[in-house]
């Protein structure tokens, strides 16, 4: 408890702060280079720094002979709350729902305010920094109480902020920090060993906790960069480069798949009579009905325009005519069109590319010979139900 309640404890707890910021200013320099337009990157590369800066006075600050300077307590005391007042700007402002517009006014009069209220305090006591500073630093209560608050009024504040809990705890954080710090200097003048601990340690948690929040956002921004980059923008299936990659390496592992290749009939016309909007929306739930039914047993893709693919391993009893046959008829009963399906199936030692050739063939025959309906390619063994379902066919016809 002594060591830490100490000088000790205090470089101890600065140099953990620092740590953490280092990193977090890293990250916020790596997001600049990223977005050049976005300011909200920019002011976490500006207030960052002066954490550094006050962390590296409170350090000074723990050496006897630089704890009497008032003007280093002035830096470290008015550091604080600037920081304060533009990391939580940035923050609010990352996490604000795209539906809630943050203003910046209340923040910029925050910062005023503090400038006013440090500038009103010197006047009052315009002696306090010719004399060196006591043992519980330079008295600036009219500061701290500032900043207090501001918390306070932060926290009272948060409507529309996503990951709420851990950007409220880490508000929580800093309060602790900062009553602690008010209750140290100003009601037990350093008697309680355990108020500065608290003073000392919470800067910790709190700029841990705006560490997490912070990679929490670069993580999400990257998983959705990725995401763009391997699937179609309007049907959310996987691109015709990645669909290829998930099928070679289904191949790998089952030896067996099957390519289901779909093409929407009369896709152009539909454009054209009932338009653009009318059109995607069709797509998009034909693309859906595909990914439903292949999910599980393989994934699902877009070709181009309206030619669409599916995958399945050919595992487990797996019967790629039947769930073609699905598709074809949950499109048919759920949409206002009807696609054409060719199936195919890879034999040993063949390529993906030769198996969406075969399947593309066996949906043109399907193209050619009626539309709306499943044409197997000679590799692939129609299933007893299959079969069924075509003697059946055959009989209503007659």
């Amino acid at each position: 408890m002594k060591w830490l309640s100490g000088s000790n404890g205090q470089i101890f707890a600065s140099a953990c702060v620092m740590t953490i910021v280092v990193l977090m200013l890293f990250m916020a320099v790596r997001l600049y280079k990223s977005y050049r337009r976005n300011r909200t990157h920019r002011m976490l590369v500006i207030a960052l720094p002066i954490v550094l800066l006050q962390q590296t006075a409170n350090i000074c600050l723990a050496s006897p002979e630089l704890s009497r300077l008032p003007y280093l307590h002035l830096g470290y005391t008015l550091a604080g709350p600037l920081s304060f007042i533009i990391i939580n700007f940035v923050f609010m402002k990352l996490y604000t729902q795209p539906s809630i517009r943050l203003k910046g006014l209340p923040f910029l009069l925050m910062a005023f305010g503090l400038a006013a209220v440090a500038a009103a305090q010197l006047a009052w006591e315009p002696d306090i920094l010719s004399r060196p500073a006591g043992p519980e630093g330079l008295p600036l209560l009219a500061v701290d109480f500032y900043g207090l608050v501001m918390n306070f009024a932060i926290m009272l504040n948060l409507r529309g902020i996503e990951r709420r809990f851990v950007y409220s705890t880490s508000l929580i954080a800093y309060f602790v920090f900062q009553l602690s710090g008010i209750a140290g200097r100003y009601v037990f003048h350093g008697s309680v060993p355990m108020l500065a601990v608290l003073n000392h340690l919470f800067p910790v948690v709190y700029y841990t906790l705006l560490f997490l929040l912070l990679f929490d956002w670069v993580l999400e921004r990257l998983l959705m960069s990725f995401h763009s980059s391997i699937t179609d923008g309007l049907t959310g299936l996987y691109t015709r480069r990645y669909f290829q990659r998930k099928a070679e390496q289904l191949l790998r592992e089952t030896n067996r798949i099957a390519i289901l290749f779909c093409d929407i009939d009369n896709f152009k016309q539909l454009n054209d009579v009932q338009g653009h909007h009318k059109a995607d929306g069709v797509l998009k739930r034909v693309a859906e009905i595909v990914k439903e039914e292949t999910a599980g047993i393989g994934s699902a893709g877009r070709f181009g325009g309206e030619e669409l693919l599916g995958l399945v391993a050919l595992t487990g009893g797996v019967k790629p005519d039947l769930i073609a046959e699905t598709i074809r008829r949950r499109v048919e009963k759920e949409t206002a069109v009807t696609v054409s399906i060719g199936v195919s199936v890879s034999a040993e030692g063949a390529t993906v590319e030769e198996v969406v050739r075969q399947a593309d063939e066996s949906m043109y025959a399907a193209k050619t010979s009626g539309k709306n309906r499943v044409i197997l390619h000679p590799s692939v063994p129609r299933s007893r139900a299959r079969q069924a379902e075509k003697q059946t066919a055959r009989k209503a016809n007659v």
